[in-house]
């Protein structure tokens, strides 16, 4: 536990100085990171990133005034306001990740095998059985 804390420490002030350099908040660089994945509703933004929905609205009414996201209505439903990632958010998620020189270091430290090791076992860890019955660490909302 220790161990795993001690990198997410790690990795969370790396990506936060990151986000800083590049003139986020690490609230804002966390929903850009997200809608990475393809656009999101406000609530399912607002459950991955575990805060309220209103929450949520002040994050992304920022990255909206600086181009960085859009809200457009969702094909399936009116009432549903979907956020999408513009030219621009993309711009900025992949300068918060190639400004965390930390990790990259870290990382690079790895022999190809062990990061291949790494990620299969983070894979494990935070979305295999556990995760998906609700009772583990990578739980998500």
């Amino acid at each position: 536990m220790d161990a795993l804390w001690d990198s997410l420490a790690d990795y969370y002030g790396d990506f936060t100085a990151a986000a800083s350099e590049a003139g986020l908040t690490a609230s804002q660089a966390k929903a850009l990171t997200v809608l990475r994945r393809g656009p999101a509703a406000m609530r399912s933004l607002a459950t991955t990133l575990h805060c309220d929905a209103s929450n949520v609205t002040g994050i992304v009414d920022r990255l909206e005034s600086r181009g960085l996201v859009r809200r457009e209505p969702s094909p399936t439903d009116r009432r549903v306001k979907n956020v999408v990632l513009t030219d621009d958010g993309v711009r900025a998620v992949e300068t918060v990740r190639a400004g965390m020189h930390d990790t990259h270091s870290a990382l690079d430290a790895l022999a190809g095998a062990d990061r291949g090791a790494l990620h299969e076992l983070l894979r494990r860890l935070f979305t295999g059985p556990a995760a998906r019955s609700g009772r583990g660490p990578g739980t998500v909302g």
